[in-house]
Order: structure tokens, then sequence, then C-alpha cells
């Protein structure tokens, strides 16, 4: 099965398509709320965002000073647009999962054996 177009693998891990999605929701957002929302670590957040600062998916915009200092965070227009191919892929995967073969009308159901539970 190939890899549909717009699939973006810097987006795809669990924690970054979480902060994306939840950017994607805002025009901007504090550091503090988009941790506390994903339940991060301040030093867990800081990663991810390095790493999608760096693709130029998001601006980090940082004032005050101190224990005043307040940092926001906003999706740019390339990380509004990966996030909205990434979203497309991800749903073309599920519905060409969902479609059974033209020559099998049938869904093939798979049978778990119970092991494990």
């Amino acid at each position: 099965m190939s890899t549909p177009a717009g699939f973006d693998e810097l987006i795809h891990p669990a924690t970054r398509l979480s902060v994306v999605a939840l950017l994607a929701a805002t025009e901007w957002a504090d550091f503090a709320f988009v941790r506390d929302s994903l339940s991060l670590s301040d030093s867990a957040l800081s990663k991810q965002l390095h790493t999608l600062e760096e693709a130029g998916y998001l601006e980090l915009h940082k004032e005050g000073g101190g224990r005043k200092r307040r940092t926001r965070v906003r999706l740019t227009d390339l990380g509004r647009t990966a996030f909205e191919g990434h979203v497309a892929a991800l749903r073309a995967i599920v519905e060409r999962a969902a479609v059974p073969a033209a020559d099998d009308p049938k869904p093939v159901r798979q049978q778990h054996s119970g092991a494990g539970r």
C-alpha cells in the first residue's frame, strides 16, 4: 500500500500530531495551555515545539522576562497546510481500509485468539 500524498512524517508522531491539532483550532495559544491540555512536561513540549519550529510549521513569540515571561505559539500557514494535508492523507488511509476490494465483496473479519486478555 502506498502512502497517500500529504502524509507528513514530521507531524505524524502522536505528540506532534496532538500539538498541531490543538494549534489548528486557534490563532495563538499560550505555552502553558498547550502543555496542560496535552499533559506534557515543559521539556517534552519544548522539544516538540522546537522540531516543528525548525520545519517552519509554527512560530513562537516570547514576551516579558523572568517569572513573568510568557510564550505563545501558533501554526504558520505552512504548518496549517501541512496539517490539513496530513489529516486528508489519514482519512484516505482509513477510507481505503474500510472499502472492500472490488473482487471481494465480503469484508474479511479477523478472529482474535483472546490471548493476553
